[in-house]
């Protein structure tokens, strides 16, 4: 039983903590710029960085009639595409999560900070 304890109290001081970061904008050059501001405040403190990693393009599509009464068959498509990224900070130190938090990105730009 002594061994099992030990075990898991090795396990537990080996587990590595990430700082999972996924980026969402309209604009891909907005975000690939706020992306790129994120790894350079990383990197600034020594943090080990994966990413941005590409995560597939949400595209949202509406079909609306051009007029409201006669010719019910002219119609006008329109289309949003939400661009996706995502930043794994493996091991953060308090330094490099105070300097992420201080920073400021464009409007547009939603962030979603996970602690895994």
């Amino acid at each position: 039983m002594a061994t099992n304890s030990s075990a898991k109290e090795a396990k537990t001081s080996t587990d590595i903590s990430k700082l999972r970061i996924r980026v969402r904008a309209y604009e891909h050059k907005i975000l690939d710029m706020s992306v790129k501001q994120i790894m350079d405040t990383a990197l600034r403190f020594d943090a080990e960085v994966v990413g941005p990693i590409p995560l597939p393009t949400d595209i949202k599509r509406y079909t609306v009639n051009r007029s409201s009464f006669v010719y019910k068959d002219a119609r006008e498509q329109f289309e949003m595409r939400m661009h996706k990224r995502v930043i794994d900070i493996k091991n953060p130190s308090p330094k490099v999560i105070e300097a992420l938090t201080n920073l400021s990105l464009p409007s547009g730009v939603s962030i979603d900070v996970k602690m895994i």
